[in-house]
C-alpha cells in the first residue's frame, strides 16, 4: 500500500502547523470562510506558511469565494493547492486549475453515486466529506468508507469527515485514499489542535499502513459495518 498522506486541517496558529509538521503531515490546511470557527486571516496564515519546511504543502480552504478574490488570497499567502469546500462549478475548478492545483471537496448525502465525480475528474484532486446542513466542514460526520474507494476511479481521493486516533485505520484499510484529511478529531476546541490526539492519529495512521502490507494480495481489507 502507498504511504497514505495526511492533512491536518483547521490550522491557525504556529504552535499548532509546528506540532502537526513534527508529527509528520503531509499538508496543512488553512480556512478562509470568514464563518468558520477555524478562519485565519490571509495575511497570519501568510506568516505560517513561509516557515513551512519544503515537504509540507499548504492548502487553501475557500467556500464560494470569487475567482479573483480566491486567486488573489492563494498569492499573497503562498498556498501550494485550492480546496473549493463549496458550489464551485466544474467550469470554475478547471479555470482555477490552470493556475494551482485544485481538491473539490464534495459532501457525501445518502443519494451519493461515485460517478458523480467525473465531472471533476479534471482536478488534482478530490475530497470526500460527511454532509451536514449547516456546516461546510469539520462537522465530525463520517459516511460509508466503501464509498471512497470506489471513487478512486475518478481521480486522487482524500478522505474526510469524522476521522480520529479511534478510528483513522479502520477508515485507511477500507477506503485505501490518496490521503486522510482531519480537523475536529485532533481538536481540542475548533482552531486548537490536541498534541496527545494529533500524536495519536499518527500512530494510528503509520499503524494502517504496516498491516495493510502485511494483508494477501487479493485480501479484501475490513469494511465498517453500518
Amino acid at each position: 500500500m502507498h504511504k497514505v498522506k495526511v492533512k491536518i486541517c483547521g490550522i491557525t496558529d504556529w504552535t499548532d502547523a509546528r506540532r502537526a509538521i513534527a508529527e509528520g503531515a503531509d499538508f496543512l490546511g488553512f480556512n478562509f470562510y470568514l464563518p468558520s470557527p477555524r478562519y485565519i486571516s490571509p495575511g497570519n496564515a501568510e506568516r505560517i506558511v513561509r516557515r513551512l519546511p519544503p515537504n509540507v504543502e499548504a492548502v487553501g480552504v475557500f467556500v464560494n469565494e470569487t475567482e479573483e478574490q480566491t486567486l488573489e488570497i492563494a498569492r499573497a499567502v503562498g498556498l501550494d493547492y485550492l480546496q473549493l469546500h463549496g458550489d464551485e462549478s466544474p467550469a470554475t475548478t478547471r479555470r482555477l486549475q490552470r493556475f494551482f492545483p485544485v481538491i473539490k471537496a464534495v459532501r457525501v448525502r445518502d443519494s451519493f453515486r461515485p460517478a458523480q465525480l467525473a465531472k471533476y475528474g479534471h482536478c488534482s484532486a478530490i475530497l470526500l466529506d460527511g454532509f451536514d446542513r449547516r456546516s461546510r466542514g469539520g462537522t465530525g460526520k463520517t459516511f460509508r468508507w466503501d464509498i471512497a474507494k470506489r471513487a478512486k476511479k475518478y481521480g486522487r481521493i482524500f478522505l474526510a469527515g469524522g476521522l480520529a486516533p479511534d478510528n483513522i485505520a479502520e477508515a485507511i484499510l477500507a477506503a485505501q485514499p490518496y490521503a486522510v484529511d482531519v480537523c475536529s478529531g485532533v481538536e481540542a476546541k475548533p482552531g486548537k489542535k490536541d498534541p496527545r490526539r494529533l500524536a495519536a492519529l499518527m500512530h494510528a495512521t503509520a499503524g494502517a499502513r504496516k498491516k495493510k502490507s502485511k494483508l494477501p494480495s487479493g485480501k479484501r481489507s475490513p469494511q465498517r459495518k453500518r
